[in-house]
C-alpha cells in the first residue's frame, strides 16, 4: 500500500522545523557540519516542541518517534540543565 502526495497538498509535518524561514538551507548547512548529531538532535526537539506548544504527543509524530522515546530524551535534558519548553508553553 502506498501513499502519494499530491504537489498541491501542504502539510505541516513535512516543513523543515530546524530550518528558520528566513534562512536558506545553504546558510543552514555550514552550521550543522561539525556539531555533534546529538546535539542536532537535541535542538531539533527543543524547536519541535516549541512549536508544538510543549504537546509531547503532537512532536513525538512530527519527529517520527514513540512519545516514551521522546520523554525519556527530555528527562535527560532536563537533568542536564537544559530548558525544555513545558505543555502550553
Amino acid at each position: 500500500m502506498s501513499q502519494e502526495l499530491s504537489s498541491d497538498a501542504a502539510s505541516p509535518s513535512l516543513v523543515p522545523l530546524a530550518v528558520p524561514p528566513s534562512r536558506a538551507a545553504t546558510e543552514v548547512l555550514p552550521l550543522l557540519i561539525g556539531t555533534p548529531l546529538s546535539e542536532i538532535e537535541r535542538e531539533l526537539i527543543v524547536q519541535t516542541l516549541a512549536r508544538c506548544n510543549g504537546n509531547r504527543t503532537h512532536a513525538a509524530k512530527l519527529l517520527g518517534m514513540p512519545v516514551r522515546t521522546l520523554r525519556n530524551k527530555i528527562r535527560c535534558y532536563t537533568a542536564d540543565g537544559i530548558a525544555v519548553p513545558a505543555y502550553g508553553a
